[in-house]
């Protein structure tokens, strides 16, 4: 599978994140044992770390334009690519954690809490973020009217909302942006921040009410809705209008 999306912004990432209800093992030889396996069938993951707050990170060069990771935390296992030229790229780390979760983790379908595909897109723009969301999202709505009135300023603007892809709610997409403007580079008029607007796009699947919690097939699923959503909504009604505010001033 090719990756269009890549070009269309500035920095694209997909990540997988399987929530838990109990805590993940941290006991030294499972994570070791479980990130060595990783490494074997992916031989550039090789640099291992822990992070002050405890998490355990397997990952590529990330001086490299384009890397994976892996990450174990309290209460969460994520898996992620960084600007990938395919898909698979992604998706394959991610298929190989779901098959070895619950043999080297102990990971039970009883103890997900839910699924996560995420696809996010940052656009660089050393602007006005709030700016930039209001012109591309929020012409001729409500909140656009509220920054019509005099002195008003948009301090804080990033939209979110989330549906529901089936009829029991159990699968939902959330669609965020967000502006990392605040009100001290406002008031100066001067945006001195390299943090980009970035664009969440989640699709999180919930353990269903009466079969099994199938993780793989579930995960197959998501990335399905994922991939539709990007190209017959995201891209037309959020991406293209973001990327022309922005061009816009420049």
């Amino acid at each position: 599978m090719s990756n269009g999306f890549t070009s269309l912004c500035d920095e694209f990432f997909i990540e997988m994140l399987i929530n838990t209800e109990l805590d993940l093992p941290t006991e030294r030889d499972t994570v070791l044992a479980f990130c060595e396996r990783i490494e074997k069938q992916f031989p550039s993951l090789n640099s291992f770390h822990r992070r002050e707050n405890g998490d355990f990170v397997l990952e590529e060069d990330r001086q490299a334009d384009k890397y994976r990771w892996v990450s174990i935390e309290a209460d969460r296992l994520c898996a992620g690519c960084a600007n990938p030229d395919d898909l698979e790229d992604a998706f394959g780390l991610q298929r190989l954690v779901l098959d070895l979760a619950p043999y080297m983790m102990g990971l039970s379908h009883l103890d997900v809490e839910s699924l996560d595909v995420t696809f996010t897109m940052d656009f660089d723009f050393q602007g006005n973020h709030n700016e930039v969301i209001s012109d591309a999202l929020l012409r001729n709505t409500a909140f656009h009217r509220l920054l019509d009135m005099p002195g008003t300023l948009a301090l804080g603007l990033s939209p979110a909302t989330i549906i529901s892809l089936s009829e029991d709610c159990r699968t939902q997409a959330r669609i965020a942006i967000e502006s990392r403007t605040n009100a001290s580079e406002i008031r100066q008029g001067c945006f001195k921040s390299e943090e980009p607007i970035s664009l969440y796009m989640t699709i999180r699947q919930y353990p269903p009410a009466e079969d099994k919690f199938d993780l793989k097939a579930c995960f197959l699923r998501q990335c399905e809705w994922a991939e539709t959503l990007m190209v017959e909504r995201i891209i037309p009604d959020f991406v293209k209008p973001l990327a022309s505010a922005i061009a816009q001033r420049r």
